[in-house]
């Protein structure tokens, strides 16, 4: 079996990075190369100082993405700082030209203040035609998303939160359709309270489900909680509609979904005996679940979801990000909004016809290539709409 481990620490060290810069014209004698620069550039400077406009005609700025971090919640190692992020967004960009042909352009910052990063995201934004934030932890990653999408005029995503949460509802989709269940009608336990569950439930309830619970290290988050903290406050006002409190072994009881983006082993074998009739079970938590598929399977789950590419049923964000940008790109959306991000959702499900969906077959694989161009049209429709 390949070391992986090893292969990337070898390759990084060989190749210096996963990315870099290529021009796109020839620079080989003095005629091209004042056409590309001096004195053929200041023509296409001076067309854009006339119409700012122009410069999504005239620059890389319409295919260009800023992919930026502040190294505080990379992968699942943590406030590792910004050098240590680098590799991950290098990877990023990497996956955006890859498969949707974005150009993409790593940005980790030396700060993890709140009000520095929007101010730094905001300088440098008139190079980009869209921010991809990265990696940023909780309950702040919140924050700078908001202010930037308020204050900028360039579509800004969180690709934590919300690429995970559209793949999830893209597999859900599936899902439901497979065990025979309607969306509205299903009780669905999500099991983590930060960044990826809040939108993910933020997406289930834009999506039609009516009973919502989510949980976290302490418990069923409610509102009639008298010890819920102030960031579940907001959660707990728009979920657990009957009021229900416990633990994740209560919450489960009865639910017809699981949906883990939490910690290794907290979802027990038995509990799922405990689910109504064909369960669903998406245990993400990465690299090891909140159960594994075997275990899940032989408890009594009908469809089980993870990570990890090493099973059926991968939930993989590069299934959205890379085709959510170039469907925003190629519309010059100022926003991806609630509506492009379900549209994002129903595309990639329908990558899979009907008539082959199955319980190990309920999401594309990330190679598939209908799925950024399913997406991106998608999103480009939406946005007209």
């Amino acid at each position: 079996m390949v070391d992986v481990r090893k292969e990337a620490l070898e390759m990084s060290e060989r190749l210096g990075g996963k990315i870099e810069v290529v021009p796109k014209v020839a620079i080989t004698n003095m005629q091209e190369l004042s056409v590309a620069y001096t004195p053929g550039v200041a023509a296409v400077s001076s067309a854009i100082a006339e119409n700012k406009e122009d410069v999504y005609r005239y620059t890389s700025k319409r295919n260009l993405v800023a992919v930026v971090t502040d190294g505080s919640a990379v992968l699942g190692l943590g406030n590792i700082g910004p050098e240590a992020a680098i590799p991950v967004m290098e990877g990023k960009a990497a996956l955006f030209k890859a498969f949707a042909d974005v150009d993409a352009v790593p940005i980790s910052l030396a700060t993890q203040d709140v009000e520095e990063i929007i101010s730094h995201v905001k300088a440098i934004a008139p190079s980009f035609g869209g921010i991809n934030l990265e990696d940023i932890s909780a309950p702040r990653c919140f924050e700078i998303e908001r202010r930037l999408k308020e204050e900028l005029d360039i579509p800004v995503f969180h690709d934590d939160q919300h690429g995970t949460a559209i793949v999830v509802l893209a597999a859900l989709y599936n899902a439901l359709k497979v065990a025979g269940k309607e969306i509205d009608q299903v009780k669905v336990v999500v099991n983590g309270g930060g960044a990826a569950g809040t939108a993910i439930t933020d997406k289930l309830l834009a999506a039609g489900v009516k009973n919502v619970l989510v949980c976290d290290i302490d418990g069923v988050i409610s509102s009639d909680d008298p010890n819920l903290a102030d960031r579940h406050k907001d959660l707990a006002a728009r979920t657990n509609p009957n009021k229900e409190q416990g633990t994740l072994e209560d919450a489960v009881n009865g639910a017809d979904v699981f949906i883990g983006v939490s910690a290794p082993g907290v979802l027990k074998k038995e509990w799922i005996g405990t689910m109504n009739d064909k369960a669903i079970v998406f245990a993400m938590a990465n690299p090891t679940p909140e159960i594994m598929p075997d275990e899940a399977l032989e408890g009594g789950a009908f469809i089980v979801a993870t990570g990890r590419s090493d099973f059926p049923n991968q939930i993989n964000n590069v299934l959205a990000f890379p085709g959510i940008f170039r469907g925003a790109l190629d519309a010059r959306a100022s926003d991806i909004t609630d509506e492009m991000q379900l549209a994002a959702a129903k595309g990639i499900a329908s990558v899979i016809p009907e008539e082959e969906l199955s319980t190990t077959n309920i999401i594309a694989d990330a190679f598939n290539p209908k799925v950024a161009e399913v997406v991106a049209d998608s999103v480009k429709n939406a946005s007209k709409e």
